[in-house]
């Protein structure tokens, strides 16, 4: 099947497209037939050799975690899901090999939930991860509550504008962080946008006089210093990008692959809830440049990679390929 990958640590120029082993399906997996995956930065942080202490490499590498596709073969084991079924997934294992950058993935089921219907592959496609760390830190780690006041870090971005919706169901105040450029989209999304930079603890304060009851960080760094401060008496605060929120007595967390989470947060999806906003696209052969262009950081919403398929049969796409 064709594929990106990468047999050595690196930049976006280590990537390339080409041929690559088909994946084989075991008991508990079903075969996808990909067609949109999500970039994310865990995704060159893999790839720059970052997580090497943690995720052990089988060169080659096929990058990406999320996906989006169709089923074409269960495993012999699998009741959950069948030929036809479009599933959304955050497949990752527990070392770098197999990723959805590519037109087949082997995904466990644990890691699949039903398409939304009311997403397009490309939307679908970037919310398991974005969207499993929201629900996972608001509602799991920090418990948010109707009537807090919630501080939430890149409110635009691809983990931060799900959960700027997720705390707003949960009947929440929201105030985010984003650039000028992103605040009429986050307040469109239902949160209160302040500036990064010098004086952000006193645009925050100008809001919320008394502090915030939740932080959730998505950047570290100053932005997870300012945040101490901004916190009220009894306040909560985790963060996915800095390690040094324990020393500030609060939560460090990484987002899990977890079906039920998953089907929660897709049915809030269908049920309109939550939206997902795809700033970018990319054929599968050029993710290189949808690599590049996660690393800058300024993305709104996701960017995504496609696959292109012919209009026909899934059985017989399978067939072509040997499955």
């Amino acid at each position: 099947m064709k594929a990106i990958s990468y047999s050595r640590y690196g930049g976006p120029e280590v990537l390339e497209y080409g041929e690559v082993r088909d994946p084989k399906v075991g008991p508990d997996a079903v075969l996808v037939k990909v067609r949109a995956a999500a970039v994310n930065p865990v995704d060159w942080k893999c790839r720059e050799g970052y997580l090497d202490g943690m995720l052990e490499p089988v060169f080659p590498v096929v990058p990406g975690w999320d996906v989006s596709g169709v089923v074409v073969r269960p495993g012999v084991s699998v009741t959950e899901f069948a030929v036809g079924d479009e599933v959304i997934g955050y497949v990752r294992e527990d070392f770098l090999s197999r990723g959805t950058f590519a037109e087949y993935v082997a995904a466990p089921v644990r890691t699949l939930a039903r398409k939304p219907r009311s997403l397009s592959f490309e939307e679908a496609a970037g919310l398991p991860l974005a969207g499993l760390t929201a629900y996972q830190v608001l509602i799991k780690a920090l418990q948010v509550k109707r009537g807090e006041t919630v501080l939430i870090h890149a409110a635009a971005g691809g983990v931060g504008s799900i959960a700027v919706q997720i705390a707003r169901h949960l009947g929440a105040r929201v105030i985010g962080t984003a650039s000028e450029g992103n605040h009429a989209f986050v307040r469109a999304l239902g949160g209160e946008p302040v500036t990064y930079g010098d004086g952000l603890t006193d645009r925050v304060r100008g809001l919320a006089p008394e502090g915030v009851d939740v932080v959730f960080d998505t950047v570290g760094g100053d932005a997870l210093r300012a945040s101490v401060n901004l916190l009220a008496a009894e306040g909560r605060l985790a963060s996915i990008a800095d390690p040094d929120v324990l020393e500030y007595g609060g939560r460090y967390c990484w987002v899990r692959p977890d079906a039920e989470d998953l089907q929660r947060l897709a049915d809030l999806a269908e049920q309109g809830v939550v939206s997902v906003h795809v700033s970018d696209t990319f054929p599968l052969e050029r993710a290189a440049e949808a690599h590049r262009l996660n690393e800058e950081g300024r993305t709104r919403g996701k960017i995504v990679v496609t696959v292109e398929w012919e209009a026909e049969d899934e059985d017989e796409q399978a067939g072509a390929t040997g499955y």
